[in-house]
């Protein structure tokens, strides 16, 4: 049986160590407000302020406490979520059809992100890789964070999301140092690079930022 918020926020305390007053003070009340809602169930609910201030304050998510999980915030709590895309970038042979977005299932620490880059979450997505073109760097199943608003404008050496004949592709970018051009490289020596690649002739989706993968 899943349980109440007020179980839920009293177990936190117990587990935590937590003083009533002090967590009363911390939603801005007086003193007994939340002793009261835990034993005489008064105030019946707690209002969306207070349980936005609590969920972040003990990392949860606000459904927990009776928020709606619709709500991103609450669901993630005080963590940014990134939408997943339901798409594969190829490290390898082939495209990878389809680019409907699902449900976000990565969050991270704001301040974390922020150190990652300075676009906004709108345009971050979390799309997983397909081969062995860039192993060891990575491989099959592995996450990525892909940074949509750093593209063509700021296109510098690394490792991108790239559109390549409708196929998706993650591969590393060599920039040459005269003109538009790039070597679209393979971080596997088993596999070719593209030398001498005019712009025109890829389309750069987005710089990748971070990846996760299972460790085996």
């Amino acid at each position: 049986m899943n349980s109440t918020p007020r179980q839920v926020l009293e177990k936190l305390c117990a587990e935590r160590g937590e003083n009533f007053a002090s967590l009363s003070r911390l939603v801005g009340r007086n003193e007994a407000y939340i002793q009261q809602y835990l034993r005489k169930g008064t105030p019946r609910q707690l209002r969306e302020r207070e349980r936005r201030t609590l969920a972040q304050y003990f990392q949860i998510p606000e459904s927990m406490l009776g928020g709606l999980p619709e709500d991103p915030a609450a669901e993630f709590g005080a963590l940014v979520p990134v939408r997943r895309v339901a798409v594969r970038a190829s490290a390898g042979p082939g495209a990878i059809p389809g680019e409907e977005s699902a449900r976000p299932c990565f969050a991270f620490e704001p301040r974390w992100l922020k150190s990652l880059t300075d676009s906004p979450v709108s345009k971050l997505s979390v799309i997983r890789v397909e081969g062995d073109s860039m192993a060891p760097t990575l491989n099959t199943g592995d996450d990525i964070l892909v940074d949509l608003g750093d593209g063509p404008e700021r296109l510098r050496d690394g490792i991108y999301v790239l559109r390549v004949d409708g196929a998706l592709l993650v591969k590393r970018l060599a920039i040459h140092p005269v003109g538009r051009r790039v070597t679209v490289q393979s971080d596997n020596p088993a596999y070719g690079d593209l030398p001498d690649c005019g712009l025109d002739e890829i389309e750069c989706i987005g710089r990748v930022i971070w990846a996760g993968r299972k460790i085996a």
